[in-house]
């Protein structure tokens, strides 16, 4: 007949034990790359931007978009103009009279508002996250 286990010893064989198992258990998982897709993958995003003499829309509408995935602004027009999107750095978007599409990426997240000086009046926030 063999001696009890001591209280430390049986806690050091139920830990092992539970050690194995759990190690038996992560041979078997899914690789976590390839188990849920990332947002990266999610569809770009494309803002419809109007200009109709002195009338733009959006007029002021909040768009959330992601840090580091281009946003692209189809722009249809009916003269030429230029719009300030106010990023770090900030950039700005010439267009010209018709159907033009530009392509911006914003590297910080907040919110950045996107602008005509004439007329002068916000176009859109981008909240990017």
């Amino acid at each position: 007949m063999s001696a009890p286990l001591g209280p430390r010893l049986r806690l050091t064989a139920a830990a092992a034990i539970s050690g194995l198992a759990l190690l038996g258990l992560t041979g078997c998982s899914e690789d976590s790359s390839t188990a849920t897709p990332d947002e990266s993958t999610s569809e770009p995003t494309s803002i419809q931007v109007t200009v109709e003499g002195d009338s733009i829309t959006p007029a002021g509408e909040r768009v959330k978009v992601s840090v580091g995935e281009p946003v692209t602004l189809e722009i249809d027009s009916d003269r030429e103009g230029e719009l300030h999107v106010h990023s770090t750095p900030e950039q700005e978007i010439s267009f010209s009279e018709g159907a033009s599409e530009h392509e911006l990426v914003l590297d910080r997240p907040g919110i950045v508002e996107v602008e005509s000086h004439d007329p002068d009046i916000v176009v859109l926030q981008l909240e990017a996250r």
